[in-house]
């Protein structure tokens, strides 16, 4: 009797800007079903004004070092009209690979210190309060909680002393998942 095969999990992710148009529109796929299919938090699709400026940015998993699937995405923008400052948004990752720790720390990494690299001096985001222990893991500060979408966020602030400027996000850095804990 033959033991089923565990389905594949990549063991490499490539986390860098959405610059090819497949990029760009998985990233768009992946942000609606979380927020919309998932979540519910939008009805019609969670694209906003904000989008016609900001950077997308995505994690990819590989199949034999080869591009395979966006399985996480995060947004970055300037502040209209606040000089320095930059807010990142719309954090998602793919339902089978939450458990890979290192994929929303690479995309908050990459996110901060491209924008660094951009001129930034604070870094802001709105998170959602289940998520906030992530970000304050990663040398983020909450400065209060409020409500957004009908559900409890927290708006935060990074810690840009940890964050060194990545010039070549297009890039990007490769990560590796976490090893569970035995």
């Amino acid at each position: 009797m033959f033991e089923p095969v565990p389905p594949y999990r990549s063991s490499l992710f490539r986390v860098k800007f959405a610059s090819a148009p497949w990029e760009r529109r998985a990233c768009a796929a992946l942000r609606r079903r979380v927020f919309c299919d998932e979540q519910g938090i939008f009805s019609d699709g969670d694209r906003d004004a904000v989008d016609e400026h900001a950077i997308p940015i995505c994690a990819i998993s590989t199949l034999g070092g080869d591009p395979d699937a966006v399985v996480g995405t995060v947004r970055i923008h300037r502040s209209p009209g606040v000089p320095g400052e930059w807010w990142g948004s719309r954090l998602a990752v793919d339902t089978t690979c939450r458990r890979v720790g290192a994929l929303g720390a690479g995309l908050i990494r990459v996110a901060v210190s491209s924008a660094r690299a951009r001129g930034c001096t604070r870094f802001l985001a709105h998170v959602q309060s289940g998520n906030a222990a992530l970000f304050e893991a990663l040398h983020w500060e909450s400065l209060g909680e409020i409500a957004r979408h009908g559900r409890p966020h927290r708006l935060m602030r990074a810690d840009l002393r940890h964050y060194p400027p990545m010039h070549d996000a297009e890039h990007g850095l490769v990560t590796l998942p976490r090893r569970a804990a035995s």
